[in-house]
């Protein structure tokens, strides 16, 4: 079942993905690119989770923890620039 299911799921986040990108480059406003990257960002560590547990390894699953703290930080520290033009005050 799992083989069945896989990558059917793994075809559905990467059209995600491909949306995603689809808006961070049009745009049309800044917040509307911060929160493309965020989903995009999202949408990586369920790729790399799939990635995972189609391999058996738990090494991806740390991985994926990595980017979604990562894209956490980068998301704060995008939109306090954007609200007050500075990141560290």
């Amino acid at each position: 079942m799992l083989t069945l299911v896989l990558p059917i799921v793994v075809g559905m986040v990467a059209l995600a993905m491909a949306l995603n990108l689809w808006r961070l480059a049009r745009g049309p406003s800044m917040p509307d690119r911060i929160l493309a990257l965020d989903t995009l960002g999202i949408n990586t560590v369920a790729l790399v989770m799939l990635l995972g547990i189609a391999l058996g390894h738990a090494v991806f699953f740390e991985a994926a923890l990595v980017i979604a703290v990562m894209g956490f930080v980068g998301t704060v520290a995008l939109c306090k620039f954007i609200l007050s033009g500075d990141i560290i005050e």
